[in-house]
């Protein structure tokens, strides 16, 4: 386990994803506005934001899984 992952607590990492699963939402906006004026490189860049923003998702939800009892505020 990294030195990171120790240091974080679970809130923080619940706020993490929170935020990042916030920020999709410009995504999905930019992605519509993109379909809605035929525009391919903005469709392109909405879905390489997707990818990115999913694997983020993913990467906070295993820092979560490996916090466990390491938590620094359960104690």
């Amino acid at each position: 386990m990294s030195a990171s992952v120790k240091t974080k607590s679970r809130s923080r990492v619940y706020l993490s994803l929170g935020t990042t699963a916030f920020g999709m939402l410009s995504v999905v906006k930019q992605a519509q506005l993109a379909r809605k004026e035929h525009d391919t490189l903005r469709l392109v860049d909405a879905v390489i934001c997707t990818a990115k923003t999913v694997t983020g998702l993913a990467v906070l939800y295993r820092e979560l899984k490996n916090l466990g009892d390491e938590d620094v505020l359960l104690g």
